[in-house]
């Protein structure tokens, strides 16, 4: 047997799509001067006219993929930058005049420029904190309240961000590597209690190295590696998680057959 291939039950195996969010302003000023991050301009930094380009393509290749069609849920840090990047490339088409629909995002919401986004026919969104960026020191991953996020994203699910404010990020200290990666480890775990089986996550360039740095050490050196290569802006890459350890949450088996029903002896083919 080839010690290089795992073969698992399909019920205990969820896909993942992360995706880390489009270019923000903070990274255009944080590349020209690292301590740019530690500025108050840039406080929950929204996407730049690049940044939205880079969504655009990403959508099209969700839509060229089929992907955007197999997602049951898409999960996003509650920043302004991986909003606008998850509404962007997993949302329905732009918003008109007479919908139902609540929009997932109103017109020109955090200085878009861009037209209103609806919530017909797309996935639903829920907020999560668990997978926010690195937190401490630097403002652009401190949050504005939730109340500020609802009226410019309606549509997105926000229920289980237990503080409207912010009480999570705090001036310093930074948090650090190894805490970042245990609560990767946290929110992975609590991925796989989701009834969801195929489920798309935007967050950020340290938090998904965090996380998927923990993960791999039944791999060889090489998978390990391209686990753990950080994400360029507004790239995906699909993962699967899987349940090595019958932690009890298992998704429905959907395609198993049980064979033959009632039970009672074979006879002999004809």
């Amino acid at each position: 047997m080839d010690e290089g291939v795992a073969l698992y039950p399909l019920h205990r195996c969820k896909t993942i799509h992360l995706v880390r969010h489009a270019q923000g302003i903070h990274n255009v000023a944080g590349e020209i001067d690292h301590s740019a991050y530690s500025s108050e301009d840039y406080f929950d930094a929204h996407l730049t006219p690049l940044g939205w380009q880079q969504v655009d393509n990403l959508r099209n290749h969700v839509l060229a993929t089929q992907l955007l069609n197999k997602i049951d849920l898409v999960i996003v840090s509650p920043l302004l930058r991986t909003i606008q990047t998850a509404v962007g490339a997993f949302g329905g088409e732009q918003d008109t005049n007479g919908e139902a629909s609540p929009p997932l995002m109103v017109a020109n919401a955090g200085s878009s420029d861009r037209p209103a986004i609806s919530s017909l026919n797309s996935p639903p969104f829920l907020a999560v904190e668990l997978c926010r960026e690195t937190m401490g020191d630097h403002p652009c991953d401190r949050r504005r309240s939730v109340t500020e996020y609802k009226a410019l994203f309606p549509a997105i699910d926000f229920s289980i961000i237990e503080n409207d404010k912010d009480v999570l990020w705090k001036p310093s200290p930074r948090e650090t590597v190894e805490e970042v990666a245990a609560r990767g480890r946290e929110f992975i775990n609590w991925l796989w209690t989701r009834k969801e089986k195929e489920i798309a996550v935007v967050s950020h360039s340290g938090f998904l190295h965090g996380a998927l740095s923990s993960f791999g050490k039944d791999c060889s050196e090489d998978v390990k590696k391209e686990l753990s290569i950080h994400f360029k802006n507004c790239e995906l890459r699909s993962v699967i998680i899987v349940d090595q350890g019958n932690l009890g949450t298992i998704s429905e088996k959907t395609t198993s057959y049980p064979g033959k029903i009632p039970q009672g002896l074979d006879h002999p083919s004809g």
